[in-house]
């Protein structure tokens, strides 16, 4: 699995704004004389770009960790940590897309893995040999169970406040081998790639 990682366009401007009072030259009938009165006056506003950066930590069982031998009914638990440093702009949302090799696991949307996505407010923590994750809070669902591989799957307002409060989101993926998998899935194999896109806030008056 790979981090993706994407910036705002960057942008510069630099605004000067200047305003010129001129009193028009006027002669005076048989005088012979000129007056000339000028003014000036600048102001520089200046003008940088913010940026946005989404980071991803493996937690205490992470994604590196592979599974094997999984038969219908088993499930795959697996710890994703999103993070928002807090130099950067707010994000306005995150979306997760998915990507597998080909496999029946994972182009059969019916009986192939099955995907739900929860998050805890706190580390998920796994206890003993178990390889299931527990949340020391109550956990709220993000992505409901869903067929594993999808495009841009929107993570959700609770996902997202965690990242723009808290600066990090920790996941629990879950990964499910229906119990009506049949035979034609006996020794297939395959490997799923998880993208956490984020994009900016929305536009404000600054």
């Amino acid at each position: 699995m790979r981090t993706s990682n994407r910036n705002s366009r960057k942008t510069a401007a630099k605004v000067v704004a200047s305003v010129a009072l001129v009193a028009g030259a006027a002669s005076v009938a048989g005088l012979g004389t000129f007056g000339a009165f000028t003014s000036s006056t600048a102001a520089t506003q200046e003008v940088s770009n913010g940026r946005i950066a989404i980071g991803l930590a493996e937690g205490v069982q992470g994604s590196t960790i592979a599974a094997a031998g999984l038969v219908p009914g088993d499930t795959v638990e697996r710890t994703m940590t999103l993070t928002r440093d807090s130099a950067t702009e707010t994000f306005g949302k995150v979306t997760l897309t998915t990507v597998g090799t080909g496999s029946k696991l994972t182009t059969d949307t019916a009986l192939g893995l099955q995907m739900t996505v929860d998050q805890c407010a706190t580390p998920w923590v796994k206890t003993g040999e178990s390889k299931a994750l527990t949340c020391a809070t109550a956990p709220v669902t993000v992505l409901a169970s869903a067929p594993v591989i999808g495009s841009l799957a929107d993570l959700g307002t609770a996902n997202l406040d965690a990242l723009n409060t808290a600066g990090s989101s920790h996941l629990r993926v879950t990964l499910a081998l229906p119990e009506a998998a049949d035979n034609d899935f006996q020794k297939a194999a395959d490997s799923v790639k998880f993208t956490f896109d984020a994009t900016q806030r929305d536009a404000q008056s600054r």
